[in-house]
């Protein structure tokens, strides 16, 4: 399967379509706060573990930090 992520092409062998939650766990994706969006769509942490990521989608993973 290929996609983008984070506007880089990125290959995942043996994959025809993987969830948020397996994309994330995948790629060692462990900050605790992060923003997802899936083709423009920002996606609930709620609903990680049943949006389905298919090959030629672009997917965003943003860190987001607090601070001053």
């Amino acid at each position: 399967m290929k996609i983008q992520l984070n506007n880089r092409p990125e290959t995942i062998e043996g994959a025809d379509k993987l969830t948020v939650s397996q994309l994330l766990e995948l790629k060692n994706f462990t900050y605790k706060m992060l923003l997802i969006k899936v083709n423009d769509k920002t996606i609930k942490k709620d609903d990680y573990e049943t949006t389905e990521i298919k090959d030629g989608d672009n997917v965003a993973v943003i860190h987001l930090m607090t601070g001053g």
